[in-house]
C-alpha cells in the first residue's frame, strides 16, 4: 500500500508542476502587450524550470536495486520504496524570468517609443505560449489518468480484502 501512496504522491507533484506552468503561461498571455511592468521595463516572460530532485526516495531505492543486482545475482528485488527517507518530493520547480531581450517593434506613435521610434515589447511569443499550454495540459491529463488508475487499483485491492 505504501508503494501505491508513493505513486499517488509523485503524480500529485507532477500535477502541481503542470498547474504552476499553466499559471505562468496565463500570466505571459495576459501581459503580451505590457510595455512597462512595475520596474518600468517591458514585462519579462515567466518560465518554470523543473528538475529532478536529487536523493529522493525513488532514486535511493533505484540505486540500492542496482547495487544489489551488481553484487549478487541471487538478491531479490526491492518490493517497495522504503519509508525512512523523509521528504518524498521527486521534482523541484522554480519560477523565473526569461532572460531573452525584449522584442523591438517600430511604432513611433506609441507613448513608450524611444527616440528612434522603437518600442520594447515583452519577450512573449503567443505561438510559443500556446504550444507550451497544450503540452502542460496534456501532461496534466496524463497525470490525472495515472492518478485515477492508481485510485481504482487501491479501491479494487480494498474490495478484494473484504
Amino acid at each position: 500500500m505504501d508503494t501505491l501512496l508513493t505513486s499517488l504522491d509523485i503524480v500529485s507533484q507532477g500535477m502541481a508542476v503542470q498547474r504552476q506552468r499553466l499559471n505562468a503561461i496565463a500570466n505571459n498571455m495576459a501581459n503580451v502587450n505590457t510595455t512597462k511592468d512595475v520596474d518600468g521595463q517591458p514585462y519579462k516572460r515567466q518560465i518554470v524550470l523543473v528538475r529532478a530532485k536529487k536523493n529522493d526516495a525513488f532514486s535511493k531505492a533505484f540505486e540500492q536495486q542496482i547495487q544489489l543486482a551488481s553484487t549478487d545475482a541471487s538478491h531479490a528485488p526491492n518490493a517497495s520504496l522504503p519509508n525512512n527517507y523523509g521528504d518524498k518530493r521527486v521534482v523541484r520547480s522554480l519560477e523565473t524570468k526569461d532572460p531573452s531581450p525584449p522584442r523591438m517593434i517600430y511604432d513611433p506613435s506609441h507613448p513608450d517609443a524611444n527616440e528612434d521610434g522603437y518600442v520594447a515589447m515583452p519577450n512573449v511569443n503567443v505561438v510559443t505560449e500556446m504550444v507550451d499550454m497544450i503540452v502542460a495540459q496534456r501532461a496534466f491529463q496524463a497525470n490525472t489518468t495515472i492518478f485515477t488508475s492508481a485510485k481504482n487499483m487501491a479501491r479494487n485491492a480494498i474490495d478484494m480484502g473484504q
